[in-house]
């Protein structure tokens, strides 16, 4: 009976046999690993600007550095489309005939708070040889639903008319549109005399980066961006540009009223010459 008691007891705590040494290894790891991230923690509690933290020492970065999304200086104030006494205007051109010659393939115009009055793609009236999609962003799937010329053109001059019109080298619009302005109502970027550089023109993309801190023009162009740009640099110098212009037109009616005075003169001295005989 004791033999019988002495078995179970022997099958109910059975001796530990011997672990695998490969366990028995990994066990060891186990035990270093925890032990070393304790005494890691320890120190770490101790001084939290430790630079042997689990994650390393990490580089502060200075207000300026941080990455800060940059706004558009050339987005409108206000979502207001009414027609304003200020117009901006801009035109992309297409070359006709043997491609050298320029023809309107879109216009835009903008108001005051640089809002879109006016955008439509313009069908030429002759056959377009070269859409110059590198500068003006025309391609020809654009001109298949574009207006006609004569729709486009009616509709710019009833919206300029009267109206001060802005815009950058005008010229160059005006005579794609076939059409004229009063010349005391142009606002031109390209002949403002603090925007040139010892008497020459600059383009509206450096005019923009300098004076608006606008990045314009790169690659294909938006006729919108340059009418908003030319727009926002005859806003910032209103006051002063309209100053210039009372005084051009002073001196202009000055130089008309010599003028008369001077041929009177000649005439007069001309008829008191006695003839030689």
């Amino acid at each position: 009976m004791s033999s019988d008691l002495k078995r179970k007891q022997k099958k109910k705590n059975p001796k530990p046999g011997q672990l695998n040494p490969n366990w028995s290894l990994l066990q060891q790891k186990l035990k270093s690993d925890s032990n070393s991230s304790g005494t890691r923690k320890s120190s770490n509690n101790g001084d939290p600007e430790d630079p042997s933290s689990i994650l390393g020492k990490r580089k502060e970065r200075s207000y300026s550095e941080v990455d800060v999304p940059k706004t558009n200086p050339l987005t409108p104030v206000n979502d207001d489309c009414s027609l304003t006494d200020e117009v901006a205007m801009d035109c992309e051109m297409v070359g006709v005939s043997q491609g050298t010659k320029s023809a309107l393939g879109r216009v835009t115009l903008v108001n005051k708070w640089g809002n879109v009055l006016y955008d439509v793609f313009v069908r030429p009236v002759e056959r377009v040889v070269d859409f110059r999609t590198h500068i003006s962003g025309i391609r020809p799937r654009d001109l298949k639903k574009a207006k006609d010329f004569r729709v486009a053109q009616t509709k710019v001059a009833e919206l300029i008319k009267g109206k001060i019109l802005v815009g950058h080298a005008l010229h160059n619009d005006l005579k794609v549109l076939l059409l004229t302005h009063p010349k005391h109502d142009l606002r031109d970027t390209a002949e403002y005399q603090p925007f040139l550089k010892d008497k020459t023109r600059k383009s509206l993309k450096h005019i923009a980066a300098e004076f608006l801190g606008a990045d314009i023009q790169n690659g294909e162009h938006c006729p919108i961006d340059d009418a908003r740009a030319a727009m926002m640099l005859y806003q910032k110098n209103r006051r002063e540009w309209e100053r210039n212009v009372k005084d051009q037109t002073r001196m202009r009616l000055k130089q008309k009223k010599r003028k008369p005075k001077k041929k009177a003169r000649e005439g007069n001295a001309s008829s008191n010459q006695t003839p030689t005989v």
